[in-house]
Formats: C-alpha cells, structure tokens, sequence
C-alpha cells in the first residue's frame, strides 16, 4: 500500500513516458488516419476524373464523326442541287437516301433553314419543331460548323451545326443548316459505365436528371443535393456515402447547358480505413508495450547510480562514513559520485578531526575538573598533616588523620589515572553503582569540615537505587555541592540528601539551611567563573553539571520555598 502511495523514481519515468509515448502516437495516429482519409479522397477524386477521359474519348468520337458527316454531306453537289430547289419535298428525300448510307441507330439527322425552321427530320426518335434554338445560337460561329449541347424537346442531345453554303455573285449565300446529334440517354449511361469498370453516371439539366444508371430515388436525392462547382462532394444515397464530382456540358454558346456526374461509393475507402485503423491499435498497443518496458530498462540503467547514492547516503545517516560509491563515468551522475566520494572523505576526515578535539576538549574538561577538585583532599592532606606536625595527637587522633589523608592520597591517585586514560583514549564506561555508596563516600570527604563548621549532614538515600555511573565524576559531582553547601553556612547549618526513583529516572534532592543563591547569579550559575562570593574559581557547578550531562542527565537549581539552596539532580535509571 506503502509502494502504490509514494511509487519510485523508476515508475514514475515508466508511466510518464508511457503516458507521453500514448499521447504522441494517438496524435500521430489521428494525422495519419486523416491524412490517410485525405490521399484516399484525392485518389478517388483523380480516379474520378480519370472517368471523365472515358467520356471525353466517347464525346469526341462521336463529335468527330458527326463533324466529318455533316462536313461531307454539306459538300456533296447532290445535295447543295436538293437544297437550292427549296423545295422541301426534295430536300428531305436527298436527305432521306443519303442518310440510309450513313446513319447510326441512335443518331439524328436535321435540316434546316436558315432561321432554324426543320424542313426535314431523319434518325433517332427526335420530334420535329418548327424552329430549332440550337440554330440561333450557332449563328454567330457561321459559316464555322458549332457543337455543344442543349435541352431539345425534354431532352438533352449533343448537336453540330453545319451551315451550307453557295456562292453567287453577291457572295457566299447561307441555303440551310445541317444538325446532326447524339441523344444522352440511359444507353449513354450504360456505355460510360461499362467503359469506367463501375463508375455510376447522372446526366443532369435543368436541375433534373435526363439520364442515370442510379436508382430513380437515388437519382432524384442526387440532382436535389448536387451542388455545381464545389468539387469533389460526399452524399448519401440509400444508406450509404458516394463522391460525387460533376463538370459542366457546355451548349455551342459557352454556357452551362447541365452536368455530368460521376458517382463512386466510399466501401472501398470505408474498408481501408477500418483496416487502417485496426492496424494502427495493434502498433499503437504494441509500441505502448515496447516503449514502457524500454524506458523502464533504460531508466533502471540510468537510475542505477542514483540507488548506489541512496543506499550509501542511507549508510552515511547511520554514521558509516567509509562508505564509496562505484565511479560511473564522465556524465553528470559520474561527477555526482565523485563528489560524494569527496564529501564522504571529507565527513570522515572532519568526524576523526571533530573526535580529537571532542578528546583534547574532554581532556581539557577533565583538567580542569581535577585540577578543581584536586583542592579538597590536598586541603585534607595539609590540614592533617599540619595537625600531625604542630600538635601532640593522642593516637587515636593520629589514626583518624592518617585515614582521611590515606582517603585523600586515593582520590588524588584516581584523578590523576582518568586523567591519563583520557588522553589515551582509554574512556571509562559508566557501571552499575549504588548511588547511596556513592553520595556516601563524598559525605565522608566532606564530614571532617563540617564539623569544623558545625554543619550537619543527613542523607537519606535508598540503598536499593542502583544506576549505571562513572562513580569518580559523580563522587566529586556531590563532594562540590556539599562543600559548596559547607563553605556557605561558616557559622553552622543543616544539609540534607535524598533520591527518589521515578519510571525511569532518579532524582536526587540536595537542600541546605545557608543564605541561598542570590537572584543576579541564579540564571548563570552554572556558567564558569561565576561565584557568589566564595573563595574559587567559579568552576565547580559548571564542572558538575556537564558531568551530569554528560551521564544523560542534568542539573539544576529549584525555586523551593523556604531558606538556602536547593539543587536537584535527574539521572537515567
């Protein structure tokens, strides 16, 4: 649970990358898609157009031909000697004999006069009217031959105009005016399909379809929806989606007579882009697969030195400071473990400098600690030994002096061995002691002047409290504050001890009947050199309480009512 709330470095970079390598290719994958979608269309649009070239080849077949007849037969003398008869009669059956020769099923064949009037109607199912516009229009192309298409009689037909023409002596004279043509009919629909290889086609004019291999509903939703010159369009017929392009069938005077269009259903584009995009999931899935599992193998290579780091920071915390790393390079994590080699030297070598001053120190602490306490049992061996000398001792007055200065020679000794321990490096580690044992020896150091003062000293330490001490320091801890205590109250007094045991700790009471700790020194009381007026240095308390602390306990002075001093010491127990 821990894992899934703070995930490592390792999967953060994995599912990062994942997430990127995710986003990038479904990015990638819809311009590709569309892109795609786009080539799919353009290739369908130029195969479209493509079509157009089937229609274009068919048109200008039929064009050519009809060019070349009505060429020949405006030329033939049979039928300019019909034509200059005026009489209708006649020209229809020049007309009638020579188009047997030449005519095509679907094919229509008209002559007119010069205002467009029919005079004869031969081929094809074409009505006669009386006047033709297809004429009209192509006056102004005389005497050239014009073709184009137009809506004749609800129907659409491609026609060529050729004029005939005689020469008199004012000049060219126009006699009448061959029209030929092709009907655009389902039969020309079929045609442009079969020779497309499935291409539908609608033959639109007057926004109605005149011909379509379509479906009549399809057809009519068609020439309702289709919109000219926009291109390439999709509609959708019957359920399904068709491009749609059309171009303009221009009349003999240049102006949009209807539309041809070339229809073709997108199943074909439908099918390759499905196909696509089921390709592209399983490169996708695929790729998101590969990318995380590499960026994990290459984040686990290049987090690698970065576990090293940690692991032996870890190490470091735990003060193994000979811990290196491996040196990985020139890059920047190889630079990075170089200069933590560096800075583990450097710890190491300050934390061997720091213990040598912590050493020098302690011996100077030490120092002048003895040198401190040395004062009391050299006073005890002087006083008694004066007293030896000057006096006539009964014996035993001379065994009592002999024992204090015996006590004091020891104590002299005992300072002096940890004072040389120390500076070996010998450090005296605390043992069990019975601190009634302890607070007592230093009430007997102490007993022999307090007499003198007339200060009595009651102790009342359980003889069942047993805590690990350094039994010398802490002796002389309590050997200051009864002689300080002592040194306060000259003209006599009370000093009274106690312990009481706590869940884990001893607390040790030392109160006395003197004058007390004046207000101005209470705060830096435990400072050196500070004195309340009594002979010496002011380095007692200071000594004794980092003693205590240095035992993990510590010193203080009480704000108890009532006269004199109270100290109390708290101990690990």
């Amino acid at each position: 649970m821990n894992r899934l709330a703070r995930p490592s470095l390792l999967w953060k970079i994995g599912l990062s990358t994942s997430i990127a390598i995710t986003l990038l290719l479904a990015i990638a994958g819809y311009f590709v898609q569309e892109r795609t979608r786009t080539q799919l269309a353009e290739n369908l649009e130029t195969q479209l157009r493509g079509n157009f070239k089937a229609y274009e080849s068919l048109w200008s077949a039929r064009a050519d031909w009809l060019r070349s007849l009505s060429q020949v037969l405006s030329g033939m003398s049979d039928v300019r000697a019909a034509f200059q008869t005026n009489d209708k009669a006649t020209i229809r059956d020049a007309a009638g004999e020579i188009w047997k020769r030449v005519s095509r099923s679907s094919a229509i064949f008209l002559v007119t006069d010069p205002h467009g009037e029919v005079i004869a109607s031969l081929g094809g199912q074409f009505a006669s009217r009386r006047r033709l516009d297809v004429v009209r229009d192509a006056l102004p192309h005389f005497p050239e031959q014009s073709a184009g298409f137009a809506l004749q009689d609800d129907g659409l037909y491609e026609f060529v105009v050729t004029p005939v023409y005689v020469q008199v002596q004012t000049g060219p004279e126009l006699l009448n005016v061959l029209v030929t043509g092709f009907p655009v009919d389902q039969d020309v629909a079929a045609d442009l399909r079969e020779r497309t290889g499935g291409s539908d086609f609608v033959f639109l004019a007057m926004g109605r379809a005149v011909s379509s291999t379509l479906k009549p509903e399809e057809t009519a939703r068609l020439a309702r929806e289709y919109r000219r010159g926009t291109g390439l369009q999709r509609i959708r017929l019957s359920g399904r989606e068709f491009a749609v392009l059309g171009t303009p069938l221009h009349d003999i005077s240049g102006a949009p007579a209807g539309d041809l269009l070339i229809v073709h259903n997108f199943d074909a584009i439908t099918r390759d882009l499905n196909s696509l995009q089921n390709q592209l999931v399983v490169i996708w899935a695929a790729a998101v697969i590969a990318g995380l599992a590499l960026s994990l193998y290459l984040a686990g290579r290049i987090l690698k030195p970065i576990g090293q780091l940690d692991r032996a920071a870890t190490l470091i915390g735990r003060q193994q400071y000979d811990t290196r790393v491996p040196d990985s390079g020139n890059d920047e994590l190889g630079r990075l473990a170089r200069t933590f080699n560096d800075m583990c030297l450097s710890i190491q070598s300050a934390r061997d400098e720091l213990i040598r001053q912590e050493r020098i120190a302690t011996i100077g602490r030490l120092s002048s600690s003895i040198v401190h306490d040395l004062r009391n049992p050299l006073a005890s061996i002087y006083g008694g030994a004066e007293m030896m000398m000057d006096g006539d001792l009964s014996q035993g007055q001379l065994q009592r002096l002999a024992g204090n200065i015996y006590r004091s020679s020891r104590v002299i000794k005992d300072m002096l061995q940890q004072l040389v321990d120390v500076s070996r490096g010998r450090m005296q580690a605390p043992e069990c002691c019975n601190l009634a044992e302890v607070v007592g020896a230093a009430v007997d150091s102490q007993i022999a002047a307090a007499e003198t003062q007339g200060v009595d000293i009651q102790c009342s330490v359980d003889a069942s409290i047993e805590i690990p001490l350094e039994p010398g320091r802490m002796e002389r801890v309590f050997v200051n504050l009864i002689a300080n205590a002592v040194e306060a109250m000259p003209e006599g007094g009370e000093i009274r001890i106690s312990a009481e045991r706590g869940e884990s700790t001893v607390e040790v009471r030392v109160d006395d009947t003197g004058p007390g700790i004046p207000t101005p020194v209470r705060e830096r009381l435990f400072q050196p050199f500070v004195t309340s007026g009594k002979n010496g240095l002011g380095l007692g308390l200071a000594l004794s309480r980092q003693t205590v602390l240095d035992h993990g306990g510590d010193l203080w002075i009480a704000d108890d009512a009532g006269p004199g001093a109270h100290f109390r010491l708290r101990l690990p127990g």
